[in-house]
């Protein structure tokens, strides 16, 4: 298996975890303290990409451009920021004009942040640093 099918694999798996933890939050924040559905969705995505930051780095990339691991977790969150914007965006267009579950949206949103996440940690954190 060449090294991206690896690292992409890898990735899914983390991913796929992250995204239990992410889903399970969002449904407690919403069912059990009735917080709005796009709040507890950024609430329950941030600790997910702790998850997904943890995991990646044991099950996908083995690479690292940057030398300090602090600076590569804060990048790798402000990459998930940005795929936050993604998230809330597909979740709030899925239930407002398509009438989707709030947890159907999260799956749609989960497949459109994975790719785009995916794609910018791996060609801006996770390449063979140049010197």
């Amino acid at each position: 298996m060449n090294r991206l099918a690896r690292e992409a694999l890898g990735y899914l798996v983390a991913s796929g975890l992250a995204f239990i933890v992410d889903v399970s939050l969002m449904w407690s924040l919403v069912h059990f303290l009735a917080w709005e559905y796009i709040v507890a969705a950024s609430a329950s995505f941030l600790a997910g990409a702790v998850v997904a930051y943890v995991m990646s780095l044991k099950l996908a990339f083995r690479q690292h451009r940057l030398l300090n691991r602090r600076t590569e977790f804060v990048s790798f969150v402000g990459i998930g920021v940005a795929g936050l914007t993604v998230n809330a965006g597909v979740i709030f267009a899925m239930v407002r004009f398509f009438g989707l579950h709030f947890l159907v949206a999260k799956g749609v949103a989960a497949g459109c942040t994975l790719i785009c996440n995916f794609i910018a940690r791996r060609q801006l954190l996770f390449v063979r640093r140049t010197v």
